[in-house]
C-alpha cells in the first residue's frame, strides 16, 4: 500500500514536470540562447565588464508571446535610462546612504507607474538606479549600462520571435473546440432542466454563467494571435486560418449573451405553480427548435456552414410562434431569435 502511493506519488511528479517541460520548455530555451546571443553580441561590442545589463533584457523580455517581446524591451530600456538618470542626479546632492537609498527607491517606483505597458508597475526604473547608486564610478558605469541595455533589447526583438515560437493556430484551434463543447453544454443543460424543480434550474444559471465566463476568456485573448504572427515570419501563412479561428472565437463570445438569458429565463419559469401548464407546453414545443439552433451552433463553431441548421431552425421558430402566444413562450423563444442571429451576423467562420 506504501509502495503504490509512492509510485503513484512519483508517477504525479513526473506527470507534472513531462507536462511543464512541454509548456514552458519551447519559452526557456528561448531565453537561454537569446540571453547568451546578447551577452555575447555586447562582447564583441566592445564591453570591458561582464554585460549582465545585456543579457537580463531577454530573462525579463521574452513571452511565451512574442507580440509582447517588442514592447517589453522598449519598456525596458525606457526604465534603464530613467533609471539611471534618477541616481546620478540624485548623487548630485546626496551620498550614497540609506536616505538616498529610501529616495531612490521611492521615485523609481513612482515613474514606473508612469512609464509601463500596462503589466504593472516599471521596476526597472527602482533597480537600475539602486545599481548605479551602488557603484563606484557611477558615470562609467551608467553609460555603459545604457548600451548594452540597448544590445540586449535589439537582440532580443530580432531573435527571440524566430526561436522555437508557440503555434497559435493549434492553440486558438483547441480554444475553439472547448468554446464549442462549453456552449453545448450551456444550451442543452437549459433546456434540461426547464420545468423540472426551481433549485436544479438555478445551479443550471450558475453553471452556464462559469461555462460563458470561461468561452469570454479566450475570444479576449484572442487578438494576441494576430500579433504574434506579424512578429514570426515563419507562420505568416497561417494568417488567413488563424483569422478564422479567431472569428469563431468572437462569435462563441458573442452568442455568451443567449445563452446567458436563455438559462435567466429558465430560472425565472422553473418552479412556477401558476405557470406549471403553460412551462410543459413550452419544454414540449421547444424540442425542435432547441435541437436546430444546438446544431447551427455547433456547426458554426466548427468552422462548417451553418446555412441549413439556421433555416431550420428559423423554421421552427416561426412554426412556435404562430402557434403559441402565452408570454411564457415567447419569453423562451426570444433567447433562440438572438442565438440565430449572431450566427447569421458573424456569417460563415472560416
Amino acid at each position: 500500500m506504501g509502495e503504490h502511493r509512492s509510485d503513484g506519488g512519483a508517477g504525479g511528479v513526473r506527470g507534472r514536470a513531462r507536462r511543464a517541460l512541454v509548456a514552458e520548455g519551447p519559452v526557456a530555451a528561448r531565453i537561454a540562447v537569446t540571453v547568451v546571443a546578447a551577452w555575447q553580441t555586447a562582447l564583441w561590442l566592445g564591453a570591458d565588464q561582464p554585460p549582465v545589463f545585456a543579457a537580463i533584457v531577454p530573462l525579463v523580455a521574452v513571452r511565451s508571446d512574442p507580440s509582447a517581446v517588442f514592447t517589453t524591451s522598449l519598456e525596458r530600456v525606457a526604465g534603464v535610462v530613467a533609471g539611471v538618470l534618477l541616481a546620478i542626479a540624485l548623487l548630485q546632492v546626496l551620498r550614497p546612504s540609506t536616505a538616498a537609498l529610501a529616495l531612490v527607491v521611492v521615485l523609481g517606483l513612482a515613474l514606473g507607474m508612469v512609464l509601463n505597458s500596462g503589466n504593472g508597475i516599471n521596476v526597472q526604473i527602482a533597480v537600475s538606479s539602486l545599481l548605479v547608486l551602488a557603484n563606484p564610478s557611477p558615470d562609467a558605469y551608467a553609460l555603459d549600462r545604457m548600451w548594452e541595455t540597448a544590445v540586449g533589447a535589439a537582440v532580443t526583438v530580432l531573435l527571440a520571435p524566430l526561436l522555437w515560437p508557440p503555434d497559435p493556430r493549434r492553440a486558438l484551434a483547441s480554444s475553439v473546440e472547448e468554446c464549442r463543447l462549453r456552449l453545448g453544454r450551456a444550451l442543452a443543460g437549459s433546456i434540461r432542466v426547464l420545468g423540472t424543480d426551481p433549485a436544479s434550474a438555478r445551479d443550471n444559471l450558475g453553471l452556464v454563467r462559469r461555462e460563458t465566463e470561461a468561452v469570454r476568456r479566450p475570444a479576449n485573448e484572442a487578438r494576441n494571435a494576430r500579433r504574434v504572427l506579424r512578429f514570426d515570419p515563419l507562420r505568416r501563412r497561417q494568417r488567413a486560418e488563424v483569422s478564422g479561428l479567431v472569428r469563431r472565437l468572437f462569435l462563441a463570445h458573442d452568442l455568451c449573451g443567449g445563452m446567458e438569458t436563455l438559462a435567466e429565463e429558465v430560472a425565472a419559469f422553473t418552479g412556477r405553480a401558476d405557470l406549471a401548464a403553460d412551462v410543459d407546453r413550452a419544454r414540449r414545443d421547444l424540442a425542435a427548435l432547441a435541437s436546430a439552433t444546438a446544431r447551427a451552433v455547433d456547426d458554426a463553431l466548427a468552422g462548417h456552414d451553418p446555412g441549413p441548421a439556421v433555416a431550420e431552425a428559423r423554421s421552427c421558430f416561426a412554426a412556435y410562434s404562430a402557434a403559441e402566444s402565452r408570454p411564457v413562450a415567447v419569453a423562451l423563444r426570444r433567447p433562440f431569435l438572438r442565438l440565430l442571429d449572431t450566427v447569421d451576423a458573424a456569417g460563415r467562420p472560416g
